[in-house]
C-alpha cells in the first residue's frame, strides 16, 4: 500500500527590517531542502499584505522523507540562525495527503 504524502503549511515571522539579512539563509534552506530525497515541493513566500509574514509550504513523499529532513544539517543551521534573524511565531502543521485533484 503506498504511503500518504505529507503536506506542511504554516507561517513564520521575521521582523521586516531583517528580511534582507534573512533572504540568503532562507534561500540556502530552500535549495538544500529541494535537493533532498523525497522533497516534492518546498517554498517560502512573503505575504503581500503583512511585511515579515513568511508563508511556508512543503510536500514530502512520505513520513520517512520528512523525518530525514528533520535530521538534516541544513535544517539545524537554519534553526540556529533564527535568534540572530529574529525569526519568531512559528506556526506549522502537517497533513497527510491521500488524494489529489485539480481545482
Amino acid at each position: 500500500m503506498p504511503q500518504n504524502r505529507i503536506l506542511i503549511v504554516g507561517t513564520i515571522r521575521i521582523p521586516p527590517g531583517a528580511l534582507e539579512r534573512a533572504r540568503p539563509a532562507m534561500a540556502a534552506m530552500i535549495h538544500a531542502s529541494r535537493a533532498e530525497a523525497g522533497c516534492l515541493a518546498y517554498s517560502y513566500a512573503e505575504d503581500v499584505l503583512e511585511p515579515g509574514l513568511i508563508r511556508v509550504t512543503e510536500i514530502w513523499e512520505s513520513r520517512a522523507a520528512l523525518s530525514a529532513h528533520f535530521e538534516s544539517a541544513h535544517l539545524r543551521r537554519w534553526r540556529d540562525s533564527w535568534e540572530a534573524l529574529g525569526v519568531h511565531d512559528r506556526r506549522l502543521a502537517a497533513y497527510e495527503i491521500d488524494a489529489e485533484e485539480q481545482v
